[in-house]
């Protein structure tokens, strides 16, 4: 018997952190034009709203904080009472400091693990512990070349990185026999506000439009029931921090 891929989201519903902006947004654009029902989360809740405005149908918003434990069990109940079931989240929220080791402080360091890798955690957490009761769903952990190398100055960030990439392959161990798929999106630079706003001399030729990404997530989310992909690595042709 031949598995087939289902031929849209239509009427699968998932939750997206950081998705009033960059990635994000484009993630709930791709996702809702092909029908899901797209749960807008963003620690900026005008942002979340403001994606989910432009989007329009299948959509609702709701600000949060990833790494508040409290904030993420009412982001999930919101996107089951809403629409009436949750079938993945996409675990996207990332934020990022450039400064050598000795200038990183405390508390930049445990805001940055608390949003990169914490909110993963707890996103995942109270996601699968729904999922497991319907024997099904879907984790997927937007993941960068970060968590396969490191340059300078960026240590919070690949420590959160790599951190993250190791959570999805043992979640994926963990909640493969409980039917829930776990998905680490590896993706090189993009151009999104998350480089163009902090690196004013970049070269955006070396950068990959962040639609490519989203609908690398969107392939991931299609993949028939038997099927899970545990890694895949998106890059722009040109990308500098990867050979």
């Amino acid at each position: 018997m031949t598995s087939r891929a289902p031929a849209s989201m239509a009427g699968k519903t998932i939750l997206v952190t950081g998705g009033g902006r960059g990635l994000g947004a484009a993630i709930c654009q791709e996702l809702a034009a092909d029908g899901a029902h797209v749960l807008v989360g963003d620690i900026d809740e005008q942002a979340a709203h403001a994606t989910a405005r432009r989007i329009g149908a299948h959509t609702d918003a709701i600000g949060f904080d990833v790494g508040n434990e409290s904030d993420v069990r009412a982001a999930v109940d919101r996107a089951i009472s809403r629409f009436g079931h949750l079938d993945a989240v996409v675990n996207n929220a990332a934020i990022d400091l450039t400064v050598p080791i000795e200038e990183l402080g405390l508390a930049d360091w445990d805001r940055i693990l608390r949003t990169n890798l914490t909110g993963p955690f707890l996103v995942s957490k109270y996601a699968c512990a729904y999922m497991k009761e319907r024997g099904h769903g879907h984790i997927v952990n937007i993941a960068s070349t970060a968590s396969k190398r490191a340059w300078p100055n960026a240590a919070v960030y690949h420590a959160t990185k790599w951190g993250l990439l190791g959570l999805s392959h043992a979640l994926h161990a963990e909640l493969r026999p409980h039917g829930i798929k776990v998905s680490a999106v590896v993706a090189g630079g993009m151009r999104t506000p998350f480089l163009l706003d902090r690196f004013a001399d970049i070269d955006v030729n070396t950068l990959q439009d962040p639609g490519n990404v989203a609908r690398t997530v969107r392939f991931v989310l299609m993949q028939p029931e038997e099927t899970v992909i545990p890694e895949v690595m998106v890059l722009p042709m040109r990308e500098t921090s990867w050979p």
